[in-house]
């Protein structure tokens, strides 16, 4: 089942420097950060669930002028990402304890993460995602549309989609609404949400 609370990175520790590897010339998914973006006041605060260590996604909200919070609960990726991006606010911790919750942001992004954890998890985080959006605010994540499961290629862990149905309604019953569904050159399937 995703999520192993003995190892809150989700077995990415585990593969941190392939990971970096794997991910470094990567481009997938900025084009779609870069439209959702778009509904966003310049110097905008954008939560980046997952951040991992920064690249590509965080780096092309950083070029897009937002100021960028970063969680990743890898310590790795964590002091990968601040060596890159000595100004970023980051926190190497598990999204489901973070402390970034404590405040609100004008977005969050969660790009690869919710899949990783158990449904309750999953339902959880994004109601608290709707507490720490400021009125208008986006919440932009990605999960299959299908309802499947798969073993994760770099970890060998097991990954969860709810299905695009499930989350249509979690995110309804957050007091969310979703704004559209969208995919990327990757097959990623993306969705963009806003809290009124």
């Amino acid at each position: 089942m995703p999520t192993n609370k003995k190892d809150p990175s989700n077995g990415y520790e585990a593969v941190a420097t392939e990971l970096i590897a794997v991910r470094q010339q990567s481009r997938t998914g900025l084009a779609r950060i870069h439209v959702g973006g778009r509904s966003l006041p310049q110097g905008a605060s954008i939560l980046d669930l997952g951040c991992g260590f920064g690249v590509p996604i965080s780096q092309g909200l950083i070029n897009d002028g937002f100021m960028i919070y970063g969680v990743d609960a890898s310590s790795s990726l964590i002091t990968e990402c601040c060596r890159r991006f000595p100004d970023v606010h980051v926190a190497c911790e598990a999204v489901e304890d973070s402390r970034f919750f404590d405040r609100t942001f004008d977005g969050v992004i969660a790009m690869g993460l919710l899949f990783l954890m158990s449904e309750d998890s999953q339902r959880d985080l994004i109601r608290r995602v709707r507490l720490a959006l400021n009125s208008g605010g986006r919440f932009l994540f990605t999960s299959p549309a299908q309802s499947c499961t798969w073993t994760d290629i770099l970890t060998g862990r097991e990954s969860l989609s709810l299905g695009a149905d499930a989350y249509k309604a979690i995110i309804a019953d957050a007091g969310l609404t979703l704004v559209g569904e969208h995919s990327d050159e990757g097959d990623n399937h993306y969705y963009d949400t806003c809290r009124q």
